[in-house]
């Protein structure tokens, strides 16, 4: 789906992928559950691209299903692989880079924890990401370190195009931001109200969460 020119949602998977298309190639933002990289790349194809083209491939976190399909899309593409320091070594060891907590109620909940739980290959990302840092991608990406959910949780945030990609520091519904950094899926609260207040500081127009729609015209809508 798109979102602005050169901006697209890759639809029916969970942990939602970011297709970004530049003249230099793709960049793909998370990569949802294990066995998704042919519906990504199926994506790509229909954006008259191919896996060649994509060149980067980068991660907010390490939670599986957010990294589930890395391993096999970088050995489809060959693309560099991005994240912060410490959800690489997360990642490198095939783990998420915290313990959620047992969440109590509902049978979806619990589900929502098992996966989160559940482990993936080992994998050693290229290229360690820090907070400032600008990558050639969308007139400049700038990376935006968003602890809480996880310790070593990233956003990315495209001033030129008011585009900011939030990873699970914050969860949308209805074209709105939840303003529950849902306690049983967040490593530190405190960080994570943080987190939320800085982007909303921002000046996003669009805000592309890790789960639930895109929110657009986002100006205001931020919990804070």
């Amino acid at each position: 789906m798109k979102i602005i020119d050169n901006v697209y949602v890759v639809p029916e998977v969970i942990a939602n992928p970011y297709i970004i298309v530049d003249a230099d190639g793709l960049t793909i933002i998370d990569t949802g559950l294990p066995r998704n990289e042919k519906t990504i790349l199926a994506y790509v194809d229909s954006l008259g691209k191919s896996a060649r083209d994509v060149k980067r491939i980068i991660l907010t976190h390490s939670d599986f299903d957010h990294v589930g399909s890395l391993a096999a899309l970088h050995k489809l593409t060959g693309a560099r692989t991005y994240t912060s320091k410490i959800e690489a070594d997360a990642i490198a060891a095939g783990k998420p880079s915290r313990i959620p907590k047992m969440p109590a109620g509902s049978f979806i909940r619990r589900l929502r924890f098992l996966l989160m739980r559940l482990k993936v290959a080992p994998f050693q990302v290229d290229e360690i990401l820090t907070d400032g840092q600008r990558l050639p991608v969308l007139g400049g990406l700038h990376v935006v370190e968003t602890p809480g959910h996880t310790p070593g949780h990233i956003s990315l945030f495209a001033p030129e195009v008011g585009v900011l990609f939030c990873g699970d520091s914050m969860v949308t519904y209805d074209n709105n931001i939840d303003d529950d950094p849902r306690p049983a899926a967040t490593w530190d609260q405190t960080s994570a109200k943080a987190s939320i207040v800085r982007q909303s500081l921002l000046g996003a127009h669009t805000v592309c969460s890790g789960h639930g729609p895109v929110v657009t015209d986002a100006t205001g809508k931020f919990p804070v």
